[in-house]
Formats: C-alpha cells, sequence, structure tokens
C-alpha cells in the first residue's frame, strides 16, 4: 500500500504544472527610457517565458548592478562601464561583483551635458561656479559628471550648488532658471532634454580630447558617441559625447532554460523594444551577443550559440 501511496503522489508531482518563478527586475530613474522600456520587456518574457512573474521596480544603472549581486533583484538594466567597474572592484563598489552575468548588450548610451545658453557653458571646465541638476547618487550620470569634474580640477563643492534628482525633476529646475546645467546618462534624442529644449534655449557641452583618453584609459566600456546635428532644436552642428552600452544582467543562478527563453523572446521581439527605444531597431542576436566584458550566462550563451551569433 505504502508503495502504491508512494506511486501516486510522485505521478502528482509529474504532473503538476511547474511552480510560477517570481523574480524582480530593476529599471531606471523617472523620466527616463528604462522604465517604459522594462515594461516592454515584462510584457514580452512574461507572455513568453512560461510560469516567469516579473515585480518591475525603479532603480539606476549602478544599484542595479548591486542589486542583482547582492540578492534583491535577479535582473537589471546596466551600462557596460559601470558594470564593468562592478567586477573590477572600482568605486563606488564596495567590492567585487561576483553573481551578475550577462543577457544582451542592447544599445548606446550618450552622456549628456546640457547647458541653458544663457550660461554660457562651452566647455566642462566653464561649470565652475554654476548651479548643476544630476541623477540621484549611485547613478552612472551622476558617477561621470564627479568623474569629469575632477578631471577638470573641479568638484560639487566647487559649483555654486549641486542637485541629484529624478529627470522631470531636473527639467523643472532647468526651466525655472534654479539650474544652469543638467547631467545625464541615456539615449539621445532624450525625452527629458527635448522637453527641456521645449521651454529654453539650450547648449550641449561637447566633451574634450583630453577628458575622453582620460576616461578611456581608466576603463575601456567608454567611447566616444556624436550627437547629430538636428537632434535636438536649435542643435547645428555634431557634438561629440561620452559614450557606453545600456545591457541587460541576470543573477548568474537563474535557471539556465528561464534566460534561454529570455534571450530567445527578446530577439523574436526587437520592434516591440524599438517601438520604446529608437536605438534598438535592427538589432540582431549578434548584437545582442557582444561581448563588453561581462560573463555571459549560460542560458543566453546556449541561445546565442544555436542563433550562430557566437
Amino acid at each position: 500500500m505504502k508503495l502504491k501511496a508512494l506511486a501516486l503522489v510522485a505521478s502528482a508531482l509529474v504532473a503538476a504544472p511547474a511552480a510560477a518563478q517570481q523574480v524582480t527586475f530593476m529599471t531606471g530613474p523617472q523620466g527616463g527610457s528604462w522604465i517604459p522600456l522594462g515594461g516592454a520587456l515584462k510584457g514580452m518574457w512574461e507572455k513568453g517565458v512560461s510560469g516567469l512573474q516579473i515585480q518591475q521596480t525603479p532603480g539606476a544603472g549602478i544599484s542595479n548592478v548591486r542589486g542583482v549581486d547582492e540578492g534583491r533583484a535577479q535582473i537589471g538594466l546596466a551600462n557596460s562601464s559601470t558594470t564593468v567597474d562592478g567586477l573590477e572592484g572600482r568605486a563606488p563598489y564596495p567590492k567585487k561583483v561576483t553573481k551578475v552575468c550577462q543577457l544582451a548588450n542592447l544599445y548606446p548610451q550618450y552622456f549628456q551635458v546640457v547647458a541653458l545658453k544663457s550660461a554660457g557653458v562651452n566647455s566642462f571646465a566653464d561649470l565652475k561656479g554654476k548651479s548643476l541638476t544630476t541623477q540621484a547618487k549611485g547613478n552612472t550620470g551622476e558617477l561621470l559628471t564627479a568623474l569629469v569634474l575632477k578631471m577638470n580640477g573641479l568638484a560639487y563643492d566647487k559649483l555654486s550648488k549641486v542637485n541629484f534628482n529624478s529627470y522631470t525633476e531636473s527639467v523643472a529646475l532647468m526651466k525655472d532658471g534654479h539650474a544652469n546645467v543638467f547631467t545625464l546618462g541615456t539615449t539621445a534624442p532624450a525625452s527629458a532634454v527635448m522637453d527641456l529644449a521645449s521651454a529654453r534655449d539650450i547648449t550641449l557641452v561637447p566633451v574634450d580630447d583630453n577628458v575622453m583618453g582620460q576616461l578611456k584609459k581608466m576603463n575601456p566600456g567608454y567611447n566616444k558617441l556624436t550627437i547629430k546635428a538636428g537632434t535636438y532644436p536649435k542643435q547645428d552642428k555634431d557634438v561629440a559625447v561620452i559614450g557606453y552600452s545600456t545591457h541587460l544582467v541576470v543573477a548568474c543562478d537563474l535557471p539556465e532554460n528561464t534566460v534561454y527563453q529570455m534571450a530567445k523572446t527578446m530577439a523574436g521581439n526587437v520592434a516591440g523594444m524599438a517601438a520604446v527605444v529608437k536605438s534598438i531597431e535592427g538589432m540582431t542576436p549578434k548584437d545582442m551577443a557582444l561581448d563588453i566584458g561581462v560573463p555571459f550566462h549560460k542560458g543566453a550563451a546556449k541561445f546565442y550559440k544555436e542563433a550562430g551569433a557566437m
């Protein structure tokens, strides 16, 4: 009888559907492109990956990597340059990141230094004595702001005032003239900058070769990108800026099949992502599998190998 009962229990377990897998997905700050992109990804993954349930929360590049490494999240949007900093254990990370794996490379990000035309800021050195609004501490855009100031012999205490805000709050400060300069790392055109440019005349401050060279030497995840003339209202020339890649990281201990299905679902829904972030248009599995120095999750690598992208 006992054997018969055990057999019944075993067959019931086999017949039972796989338990729902609940994960947390850290995206970006309010007003940026990562929150709507996260919503699009959540929708396609929950539809395409059996049993996957996703709780989406706001975040930022560095805090997302730490969140995944520390087990507070299982998926995160991140920036190539600062994820590499985490793997190397460089500041602002307190220790080396060891539990974060690569899911997919997505698109380029542009570090944008936007000044009110009336402020007369034409180079990073001109930031001295100005009022600045940037992203929350721990965000890639804020980290780059501090780095760029340091490379020009400046620091936050050399400015008249510094605000750490969401994009939406920063735009409001700029419109009201309470801040002269707004720094952010996101897509171009950025909706926050378009909003600001609709109300005030702005100047995009270019990166110089000295700063770019120092950054590149420090971290090969940075590269020089160009915001083409006409990207923003009254922008009449190309502007060179600091660039890096947006990518998706996952916890290395997420099940292989789950991550395989996530990568496969993304490759089949590029148009859905591109509807939110235009830069994703035409993305291929080969683009997703670009090696940016972050180890691939086994499930992602399995898909890219099958797709002939690796």
